[in-house]
């Protein structure tokens, strides 16, 4: 009889209030995010556009390397300007490599090595659940809100405002925020694409910023596909073999 009344009571429950307006615990639905934007380990290649407010452009080609929560080299192809430039990067902490020049340089997240408004936090993203935890959650209807707070001081954002879409779980829209309340810039997902292999994601990712009026920098995703990597990889003294990979 006991069991019969609980069945009832969560019957009832669930008429009252759906799943979908159950309470939705937002660290989970922040991993839930990273799981659909990128695998655990993955290798992809994009294509990444400055353009200025005169309507010229400066684009890059990379090709990308993903490890676990923490580890990510990316290789530059194009311009010949650029070729063979490497970006690593190991927590927080990361270094760029340049053919000719001697062992690779420390560089911030904060700084560019493309100019441009992506930074090098955005280059070599790692999953946000690593970096951020969630103070806030708001349903909006067909989107959710996610108010994040950086877990460290290292992060190159302090707060972010995340839009999701709640049928595919992706983000549409970011607000960067400095501790000073400051906005940085926004980030704009689009282009919902089918890479194969379970992975659906936006193919676009566009960027501008206040502090950057006029300017605006686009990221091209491509060919992204699981992929496991060796430790010895994501390490200084691969950087000059990177292009191995490929």
């Amino acid at each position: 009889m006991k069991n019969i009344l609980f069945s009832l009571a969560t019957l009832c429950l669930l008429t009252v209030f759906p799943p979908q307006a159950l309470a939705v615990d937002g660290n989970e639905l922040l991993q839930q995010v990273d799981a659909n934007l990128q695998p655990r380990s993955y290798e992809m290649y994009r294509k990444l556009i400055n353009i200025e407010p005169d309507g010229s452009k400066k684009e890059f080609v990379l090709y990308t390397a993903k490890k676990g929560r923490d580890k990510m080299v990316a290789l530059f192809l194009s311009p010949a300007s650029e070729k063979g430039r490497v970006s690593l990067r190991l927590g927080d902490n990361m270094w760029l490599y340049i053919p000719n020049v001697g062992k690779p340089i420390r560089i911030t997240s904060l700084q560019s090595v493309v100019g441009g408004v992506f930074n090098n936090s955005d280059i070599l993203r790692l999953d946000y659940h690593v970096e951020y935890d969630v103070t806030g959650l708001t349903d909006q209807g067909e989107t959710w809100l996610l108010e994040l707070k950086a877990k460290t001081r290292s992060v190159a954002y302090d707060r972010l405002k995340m839009t999701v879409d709640k049928k595919t779980v992706q983000p549409l829209d970011i607000e960067c925020i400095a501790s000073s309340g400051m906005l940085i810039k926004t980030l704009h997902y689009s282009d919902i694409k089918d890479f194969g292999e379970g992975i659906v994601r936006p193919e676009k990712l566009m960027t501008n910023s206040p502090l950057h009026k006029g300017y605006r920098s686009v990221m091209i995703f491509a060919r992204m596909q699981k992929r496991e990597f060796n430790d010895e990889i994501f390490t200084l003294d691969f950087t000059p073999r990177v292009d191995e990979l490929r």
